[in-house]
């Protein structure tokens, strides 16, 4: 059996019937006409990890509202909370001691901080909740829960403990 006369036979019969559809032409003719109608039964199913579309291609792509702390300002924080810890390491180095609680917190939450914003963004990057509708929301949460279990060791480490500045001395001396 040809090739032509076999696909011409899997085929709904309206596509097989067009004489004037030759060679490649016909075939990705033949093949998106087929892929519609499965589209329209339904029979497309769900590939895991992969996109998922919602719409036709005609439809205009949906954004979501602008939100002010997902742009300019996001960033100038960022930049701002990675600058800070220079300065902030810098002192821990100079000032050897745990007679500065102040500077114990602000270290503490600066690292802690700056550790979650660098995880979130991979998490928005790599495992955004639009293609993985399920992962990416579960992630965020299990980012978000560990990112306080963190601050409450930080806050316990400084205030029953040697606290940062004392960790970093004993840390640079041995």
């Amino acid at each position: 059996m040809s090739t032509s006369l076999l696909l011409r036979s899997t085929l709904p019969r309206h596509i097989a019937r067009q004489p004037t559809l030759v060679g490649a032409v016909w075939l990705r003719k033949a093949l998106a006409s087929t892929a519609a109608a499965q589209e329209e039964q339904g029979e497309f199913k769900y590939v895991p990890g992969g996109p998922i579309y919602k719409g036709t291609v005609n439809d205009p792509t949906t954004f979501p509202p602008p939100n002010k702390s997902e742009g300019s300002y996001h960033w100038a924080f960022e930049r701002l909370l990675a600058a800070s810890l220079l300065p902030l390491t810098g002192a821990a180095f100079v000032t050897s001691g745990s007679a500065y609680p102040v500077l114990d917190g602000l270290l503490g939450v600066s690292l802690v901080m700056h550790s979650h914003i660098g995880f979130d963004s991979a998490l928005v990057d790599y495992v955004h909740k639009r293609k993985f509708p399920k992962l990416g929301p579960t992630l965020t949460w299990l980012l978000r829960a560990t990112t306080v279990g963190v601050l409450v060791g930080v806050y316990q480490f400084n205030t029953q403990d040697i606290g940062l500045t004392e960790l970093i001395a004993k840390a640079w001396h041995a």
